[in-house]
This record gives C-alpha cells, sequence and structure tokens, in this order.
C-alpha cells in the first residue's frame, strides 16, 4: 500500500507520529517541518493522492531563484503529519525534534493549469505555486534523473513577485513557536522611486529588559523616509509629504550617500545637550538655533534587494557603512537586553523615552507591529485642534484650545490646553485658527466649557501635547502644547485606547476563550471546528482571517443592519439565515426596524468594530450581509449594484466579457464604478450614490443600465428574473437594490470550496484568465498589503443620474 515504508520505518509505541491512514480529507494542503535529527534538515511534504509526498531538504527552501536546493524524495507520510510537531523519541527512525516551519496551500502553477498534477510528478517535473507564510509563489520541484541518486530532485523557486535577490537561509526564518500561530511579512519588491509607508510601534506602559530585544533612544522629531536612487534624494513624511524643501540642508548632505537606498529615521534639532527641540524643529528654517539631525535606525533597500525579510539586526548592521562621513546623518546606536538601563539614562538627560525592538524582527512598511514598543515617561499624545477660547483676563491672544480625538470614527473632547504657548506661538495658530472658523461644534456630544466662551473650527489642525495622565473621563489632566503636527493626518489621530494595528489581536487555537478586542470580550468557541471539509479550514481559520481583514472589511459594515447567515457546521451543512437577535454581550449594538412581513420589529445586529465582526465570526457567519444604508438614513442607500449572476451553463469567462460591457456603458454615462468578485460564481458592480437617491430611484437606474449592457452583449445576457427563462444567459439582476437586500460584502469570505474572498478588483484586472479561487482566505494578506483597499471611493464619491442618462441617449 501507499505507506508500507512509512509503516515499516516506525514502532507506534514508541513513537508519537500518527499512524498510517490515507486521506483525502486535506487536498492541496502542503507543510514543511524543520526537522532537528541527526542532521539538521527541512522536511517538505505535498498532499497528493491521499498521502504526503515528501522530500527531505538539506538546506531549506529558498526564495531565491539562483538557489537549487537539492530535495531528496523519502517515503509517503499519512495526512495526518500536516499538523505534526513534537519530539521523536532516540532510538525511533528520525529521532529528533521537529517542527512546523510553514504550511498552506498549494496549487499547479497557472501557467501550467492544463497539466494534470499527478501527471507532473510522474514525470518528475512537478510546476506548483506556494500560498504559505514564508513560502510563496512558483517553484518547480524537478527530479535529477541520476540513476545513481534515483531519490534526487531540486527545489527551485521561480522569479515572481515574492522572489528575492538576496541571499536565503531558512533558519534566519526559524520560529520559536507554532508556525502556525506566527504571522510573517510577505517579499516584497521596493524601488526607490516610490514611497513607502514606514513601520509603526505600537505602545507599552512599562520598560523590560529581554536579552532577545534591542534598545534604541526615543527622539522627539518628524520620521522621514530618505529616498536615494543616482544620489538623487527625496524626503518623506510618514504621509508621503515631501520634506526636501523644508530640510534642504539634509537632503544635499544625503547626496553624498553613494548607494541606491531607502533608509528610515527621525529628524530632530538638537541643543547643545544633544536633547530634541521639537518647537523649534516646528518652526525650523536655515536661521533656527541648534544642530539639525537625522538619526538613521533602519533600511529598507539597498542597491536593488529589498531588506524587509532581513531580520533588525542584519538591517541595522549595514547602515553605518552607507552613511558613513556625512554631516547631518547619523547611525541611531542601540543595546541589547538592557532596557531598563538605557530608559533611565534617556529620563535622566531629559529624552522622552525609548523604543524597544525584537531583534529577529522583520520589516512591515505601513504596519503598527507589537514587535516594536513605544515606552515614554511624559505622556504625550496628539490631538485635533477643535475650538479655542477666549482670553478670561485679556492677558494673552487666546485662552485655550478645544481638543479632541477620534473613537470609532467620532470626535470626542479630551479637554482645553492653555500652556506652553510662546506670544509668537499663539499669534500665528490664531491667523490658522480664523480661517477655519465654523458655527457649529464638531464633536458627537457638546463638551462642558464651564463658561468659557469658544470659536469653533474646522477639525483639520493637529497638534502634539504633553500631560501627567489620562482621567477616569478620558480627559487629559494638565495638558501642555507642544507643537503642530503638520507631518500626521487628521485620520491618524485616534485614542491611544482604540489604536491598534491590523495584527494586534492574537488567537490561541484553545476550543474556547475569551477574545479581548479593544477592550471587549468576545466570546469564542470550537476553533478546531472544520468548516471547509474538503480544504481542511477551521473556524480558527476564519476567525483569524477577520482579525487580520478588520481595518478594511468594518468600514463596509458599520452602522449598517446584517443579515446573519450562519454556517455553523461547516459548508456542506446547510446555512441558516437569521435577521432578529437576542441575547448578545452588552456591549453589541442593535437596531430595531419595523418589518411589514412580520408585521413586528426586527433587532438587527450592527456591526461597528473588530470585536462585532469576531463576534459574527464565532457565530458561523463566514458571510457577512449588510444592507446597501445605514441606519441614519435606512431609505438612501450608499451604492446601487449590478450583479452579474451567471446561469449553470455559463462560464466565468462570459462574466468578465458581460462586466468589460458594463465598463464600456458606465464609461459613457462618464460614472465611476467599482468591481469585486462576488466570491462565488459572478461579479459585482458598485456604483457610489453617497446616499443621494432613494432605493426605488436607484433600482430604476440600475435597471436601465442593463438595458444598456443587455444590448451590448444580448446573445450572453438576460433580465428575465425566472432561472428557467434565462435560456442559459447571465442574468442583469438590479433587483438586488431594495430595503433589506443584502449582498456579500467587499473583503468578506464565502461559503464555497476553496474559501474565496469577495475581492474589490482594479479594471485592468477584469480580463480573460481571472479567477474567483485567485483569491483566498489563505492568500488574501498578500494582496490587502500590494494593493490597499480598492473600494475607499464607494463610500464618498456621488453620481447625477439625469446627468449620466442624458450622456447614454445620445
Amino acid at each position: 500500500m501507499a505507506l508500507e515504508d512509512y509503516n515499516k520505518k516506525r514502532d507506534f509505541n514508541k513513537t508519537p507520529e500518527p499512524t498510517a491512514e490515507v486521506s483525502h480529507e486535506d487536498a492541496g494542503r502542503f507543510v514543511i517541518q524543520r526537522h532537528k535529527a541527526s542532521r539538521l534538515h527541512y522536511d517538505l511534504r505535498l498532499e497528493l493522492e491521499g498521502v504526503l509526498k515528501s522530500w527531505a531538504v538539506p538546506k531549506g527552501p529558498s526564495m531565491n531563484p539562483d538557489d537549487k536546493r537539492l530535495a531528496i524524495q523519502t517515503e509517503d507520510h499519512p495526512v495526518k503529519y500536516l499538523t505534526f510537531h513534537g519530539t521523536i523519541p532516540k532510538g525511533n527512525y528520525g529521532a529528533g525534534v521537529m517542527k512546523i516551519w510553514d504550511e498552506g496551500t498549494y496549487r499547479i502553477a497557472p501557467e501550467y493549469k492544463d497539466m494534470d498534477l499527478v501527471k507532473q510528478f510522474e514525470n518528475g517535473d512537478l510546476k506548483i505555486e506556494f500560498f504559505g507564510r514564508k513560502i510563496k509563489g512558483t517553484f518547480a520541484l524537478v527530479h535529477t534523473k541520476r540513476k545513481e541518486a534515483d531519490n534526487h530532485w531540486l527545489l527551485i523557486k521561480k522569479k515572481d513577485n515574492y522572489s528575492t535577490d538576496l541571499g536565503y537561509d531558512a533558519e534566519v526564518f526559524k520560529d520559536d513557536t507554532s508556525a502556525a500561530t506566527k504571522k510573517n511579512t510577505p517579499v516584497k519588491k521596493l524601488d526607490p522611486d516610490e514611497f513607502v509607508k514606514p513601520m509603526l510601534a505600537s505602545f507599552s506602559k512599562d520598560i523590560f529588559n529581554d536579552k532577545s530585544w534591542v534598545y534604541e533612544l526615543k527622539w522627539d522629531g518628524y520620521r522621514v523616509m530618505a529616498h536615494i536612487k543616482d544620489s538623487k534624494v527625496q524626503l518623506y513624511s510618514r504621509n508621503g509629504i515631501s520634506y526636501n524643501t523644508k530640510f534642504k540642508a539634509l537632503a544635499k548632505d544625503l547626496e553624498g550617500v553613494e548607494h541606491d537606498v531607502i533608509l528610515d529615521g527621525e529628524v530632530v534639532i538638537v541643543n547643545d545637550d544633544g536633547i530634541p527641540q521639537f518647537q523649534a524643529l516646528q518652526n525650523y528654517d536655515e536661521t533656527t538655533s541648534g544642530t539639525l539631525r537625522y538619526y538613521v535606525f533602519d533600511m529598507l533597500f539597498l542597491n536593488g534587494h529589498s531588506m524587509l525579510e532581513l531580520t533588525l539586526l542584519e538591517r541595522k548592521s549595514l547602515i553605518p557603512d552607507v552613511i558613513e562621513n556625512l554631516s547631518y546623518t547619523l547611525y541611531c546606536d542601540h543595546i541589547e537586553g538592557m532596557g531598563a538601563a538605557l530608559y533611565k539614562k534617556a529620563i535622566d538627560a531629559g529624552m522622552e523615552g525609548v523604543v524597544a525592538k525584537k531583534i529577529d524582527s522583520t520589516y512591515s512598511p505601513g504596519y503598527r507591529s507589537d514587535n516594536w514598543l513605544k515606552i515614554k515617561a511624559v505622556e504625550t499624545e496628539e490631538a485635533i485642534i477643535c475650538g479655542y477660547t477666549d482670553s478670561v483676563g485679556g492677558g494673552s491672544i487666546f485662552g485655550s484650545l478645544i481638543l479632541g480625538i477620534y473613537i470609532e470614527d467620532q470626535l470626542k473632547y479630551i479637554g482645553n490646553c492653555g500652556s506652553g504657548f510662546s506670544a509668537k506661538d499663539q499669534s500665528e495658530l490664531l491667523d490658522q485658527l480664523k480661517e477655519l472658523e465654523v458655527e457649529n461644534h464638531p464633536f458627537k456630544r457638546k463638551p462642558n466649557l464651564k463658561e468659557r466662551n469658544p470659536h469653533w473650527v474646522s477639525p483639520l489642525l493637529i497638534c502634539e501635547v504633553k500631560f501627567s495622565e489620562w482621567t477616569k473621563n478620558g480627559i487629559m489632566r494638565h495638558p501642555v502644547f507642544k507643537g503642530i503636527r503638520s507631518d500626521k493626518n487628521v485620520q491618524e489621530v485616534s485614542s491611544p485606547i482604540k489604536k491598534k494595528s491590523k495584527h494586534t489581536t492574537t488567537i490561541s487555537k484553545a476550543s474556547s476563550t475569551n477574545l479581548n478586542v479593544g477592550g471587549l470580550e468576545v466570546p469564542i468557541s470550537n476553533l478546531d471546528k472544520i468548516l471547509w471539509p474538503d480544504d481542511g479550514y477551521t473556524k480558527y481559520d476564519l476567525i483569524d482571517y477577520y482579525i487580520n481583514i478588520s481595518d478594511y472589511i468594518v468600514p463596509y459594515l458599520k452602522d449598517r443592519p446584517q443579515n446573519l447567515y450562519r454556517h455553523p457546521n461547516g459548508i456542506k451543512s446547510a446555512g441558516f439565515y437569521q435577521k432578529n437577535n437576542e441575547n448578545l454581550p452588552q456591549w453589541m449594538e442593535t437596531e430595531e426596524i419595523f418589518s411589514k412581513s412580520s408585521n413586528k420589529n426586527i433587532s438587527y445586529l450592527l456591526c461597528q468594530n473588530e470585536a462585532s465582526l469576531l463576534y459574527m465570526a464565532n457565530l458561523g457567519c463566514i458571510e457577512i450581509n449588510p444592507w446597501h444604508s445605514r441606519i441614519n438614513n435606512l431609505d438612501y442607500p450608499d451604492y446601487t449594484i449590478i450583479d452579474l449572476d451567471p446561469s449553470k451553463d455559463n462560464t466565468f469567462e462570459e462574466v468578465i466579457t458581460v462586466a468589460q460591457a458594463a465598463k464600456e456603458v458606465l464609461d459613457i454615462a462618464r460614472i465611476k464604478g467599482f468591481c469585486k468578485t462576488s466570491g462565488s460564481s459572478g461579479l459585482h458592480i458598485y456604483i457610489p450614490l453617497n446616499a443621494k437617491y432613494t432605493y426605488e430611484e436607484a433600482r430604476s437606474f440600475t435597471k436601465l443600465l442593463c438595458y444598456f449592457i443587455e444590448q451590448k452583449v444580448p446573445k450572453l445576457t438576460s433580465m428575465v428574473r425566472a432561472v428557467k427563462d434565462r435560456k442559459g444567459k447571465i442574468y442583469l439582476d438590479y433587483l438586488q437594490n431594495r430595503q433589506g437586500q443584502t449582498i456579500a460584502a467587499p473583503y468578506c469570505v464565502r461559503p464555497k470550496r476553496g474559501a474565496p474572498v469577495s475581492t474589490p478588483l482594479e479594471w485592468k484586472e477584469v480580463k480573460s484568465g481571472l479567477k474567483i479561487l485567485d483569491f483566498n482566505i489563505k492568500n488574501f494578506q498578500t494582496r490587502i498589503q500590494e494593493k490597499g483597499d480598492l473600494f475607499t471611493e464607494v463610500l464618498s464619491l456621488e453620481i447625477d443620474m439625469m446627468d449620466s442618462i442624458q450622456r447614454l441617449e445620445k
């Protein structure tokens, strides 16, 4: 039998390895195990025909196409070996420690999709695409066909978006914990011509000593990314604002770098004691007293090579040679392990604190990571200026600034700041504030200002303040003005209690737990329940996906009644819809809406944040179905949708053809439409309305657009609702646009084989070759990091229906 050799080599009374069973439950899965036996090696295992085809890779896999790694084929292993890790006792075959290094799914590489996978294996020439956390993209696994070494193959990475030209050592990427619980940034190609968002640090209250961390001084200045190519320098703020004019001397200094690089650091003005002076930096020009410095603490790119996947110390080790002999640019050094000592030294010298960084951390552009932590002695906060008060005694230009901060997209009052200003600061600031004056306050609730006379302004200016502590009511105690932060966006200024990275919520694989999400306790249970039997994906995989995608999907769910579509027993069991919701956690928000069909009020769940999203996922809501309108304006949808719904006789290529015809119609009408995969068999085209029209108006307009689309492709499309009367054509469904009607949300998973994700697309992607399963629960993180949110404007743009109709009728 297929596992005969596996059985012969093991005594299952003495080894914890799984027994030999052929199984087809985990088709298309792979695992790479780090096996510290008599000699350290890596074991690659691919599920094929109910077993794991296995190879020992002595040097481990590589993401560098120049590396041809020897892979020695061994006996087949049972599919249960996909999750095996532990110690094989001494005296047994393969004795030693085995850990999961990477895992995921694989498939035939797209360019070889017409070739049978089993036939490829039999021919000794596998072309496969991996969707792991470390190993990604296309590989060749080729039999050397040498008679003296019949079991020798070569594992070779193909050049693609994931490949690297850097030296690749699997040992650099080994984990201290189970690979199933770790996240890794995908390899990404960088170009000094393109702006890269910096990696951000999370907040930590207490300093600590840990030999696996390094500690740097926290510089109180502006975060600056320096892109240097062919001696041409571009300086960017953390949000892509050019600093070349503001810091001319620094740009000139960096022209002396003889390499193409991307540097990350902090620009400061320091006094004679080397202490940063933030207000001096804010008002910096060539006459400013103090010394301009650029402290470089990271490097992302060097001479054609991305460094994102290198460890922190490997990246930092190259910086001194790159920036040597420059006037304003200095290396930001660090100490290892002794955080408390550096912290005390920094505070005693008048610095803000330190930044702690995990030694083996990789660089994640644009992400706030728990691998970098800010520890400060004095509380500081960026706040939005929402107004100012008159001076009570008349002795100053104005009394105080009225400050706010965003909590869940609502501005909350956090106090008044009336100290820390120079007369010049106040005068210049008042000129700016008067230009922004408005009649009404911008807060959700008007603050109590205790008889101080307020002047309200548009919440566009950001300042930084230091203060002693937060009160129980969320008000800053004793705030002192530090300066204006022109380097940051208003959208970034949110409560530190609510601030989170896209990866700060973590989940263990315990069968049940309470997950703390932003201070809310979310009940989580049965994480090992298999929801996708053919793929082996569990509820853990679903919740882990929604944790990582929450920042992207929640804006399309917030304030919208949810029609829960639950699959608590997996996709092969019948799902059911649930509208009315009772016995919810106290923090969960609902909205009562009268239902004419039921003749009663229905309590709809609202998905307002990550916590409520995960609560729904735990109920088995694989698919998320929000209304098109929001609770404050239920009769007016934010968008209208054309649902391209194929019959069973249609191919997806035909759906793509119809979508292209729809794009032509929208272009004629000068409408900016947005396309996404349904995640099932069709495509959805969203047209932004910005709640300007009623559902009836939206539906009638969409019906008209569908008529024009049908005229372009009459042989492929139908507007007949009854399936039997469509005659095998693609249904142009405009009837989705009714109050209470729902459709799969952007970025939600679908209860279909392969766990596809309903994915926003660029129109150039809507072409032949596109496949629904190109985007799934396991590979979507790579896409979202590369593309960002392609649907953002769906919630902000609007159209003029009459103008569009007139253009179509010309």
